[in-house]
């Protein structure tokens, strides 16, 4: 039996973690993959922000969300990640990160460390008490080992006490495989 992809694995972590009713993010919206499993979570009376820099990706999505009868649950931003805190400011059960390139688009287009540490750091602001923040990483393009690094620093350097954290990632051959990266925020404690 193959070992589920970290895409996989993300999912069906979170889907335990998204109660109906939840404010979610796709901070890297692509194709709409991710966007798609967090709006069939959150119900009707949720809502998911899909942030993306590139527009023809946003349409795509839209289109996925739309043959799926979800759009409706979904707020849509045609910026960078980074920006979340300026158009999200509902406490987040969730957030997802989905780093690199958009598969069969410009690999020139890319995340950037800079911009994703500061959307990492929103975004665990942002979350509820329980709430999960999901980062996939891709280390094969140019750029991604160093954006890997980062957000791995970044991740670490979380708070013990009111984090928990956890990667799993391939070994052996594939070292260049994506990887993924979660951390919880943990209850504070009277």
């Amino acid at each position: 039996m193959p070992l589920p992809r970290a895409t996989t694995l993300a999912h069906r972590i979170l889907a335990d973690q998204i109660p109906e009713g939840s404010c979610v993010v796709d901070a890297t919206v692509g194709n709409g993959h991710d966007t798609e499993f967090l709006a069939a979570r959150v119900g009707d009376s949720g809502r998911v922000h899909g942030f993306d820099v590139q527009l023809a990706a946003l349409q795509s999505a839209k289109e996925r969300l739309r043959a799926a009868g979800l759009d409706h649950r979904v707020r849509w931003h045609h910026g960078g990640h980074e920006c979340l805190a300026d158009y999200v400011a509902d406490p987040l059960q969730a957030v997802m990160f989905n780093l690199g390139y958009l598969p069969g688009g410009d690999h020139a287009l890319i995340t950037t460390t800079d911009t994703t540490l500061r959307a990492c750091s929103s975004a665990a602001a942002l979350l509820v008490e329980g709430g999960v923040l999901s980062i996939v990483l891709y280390r094969g393009h140019p750029g991604g080992a160093e954006e890997a690094q980062a957000v791995e620093t970044w991740i670490l350097g979380l708070d013990a006490a009111h984090w928990s954290v956890a990667r799993y990632s391939p070994l052996g051959r594939r070292r260049e495989a994506p990887s993924l990266l979660l951390a919880s925020k943990e209850p504070r404690l009277a």
